[in-house]
């Protein structure tokens, strides 16, 4: 049986401190703590896509992009998800995730997770440790990889500026 894996575009915004903005997921109860994430649309870029998701998430525009992998990082939801999703006609087996890496420009009173379809409950900034801390555990291996590939561009890119 083939699997399918949709492709998906995550969002790694960091400040001036080094800190990345981290949503904590309405749709569950408890800390649910993710980068803001989704669907690459059709004609879409993984960078556009990802600023696109962004925006739509948590009000936020005013990045600088940095990075974008070019290759996705895989991951395979829990039968749970899977069944939950081909209950609604869904059937994606995981997603292929391209992160791209902003740096935020603006400050927090940008931040509005009152969006039409509202994805966070609360946000905060933390470290990339802490993102991989506190994801669930079917993703952790990809944002792990995540972490160690963008950690040393965020160190590059704030030594640069300050």
């Amino acid at each position: 049986m083939n699997k399918h894996f949709r492709r998906c575009a995550g969002a790694v915004v960091f400040n001036a401190s080094g800190l990345v903005l981290l949503g904590n997921r309405n749709d569950v109860s408890g800390d649910n703590w993710q980068l803001p994430q989704g669907g690459i649309e059709e004609g879409e870029t993984p960078v556009v896509a990802a600023k696109r998701e962004l925006f739509e998430e948590t009000g936020v525009s005013s990045v600088i992009p940095i990075y974008t992998d070019e290759a996705p990082s895989r991951y395979e939801f829990t039968e749970e998800i899977k069944q939950n999703f081909r209950n609604r006609g869904i059937f994606n087996d995981g997603q292929d995730i391209y992160f791209s890496l902003f740096f935020f420009t603006g400050n927090d009173k940008e931040i509005n997770l009152a969006m039409p379809h509202p994805e966070f409950k609360e946000y905060c900034w933390e470290s990339l440790d802490f993102a991989v801390a506190h994801i669930v555990n079917f993703k952790k291996d990809v944002y792990k990889s995540m972490a160690e590939r963008l950690s040393p561009l965020i160190k590059q890119y704030l030594s640069r500026v300050s």
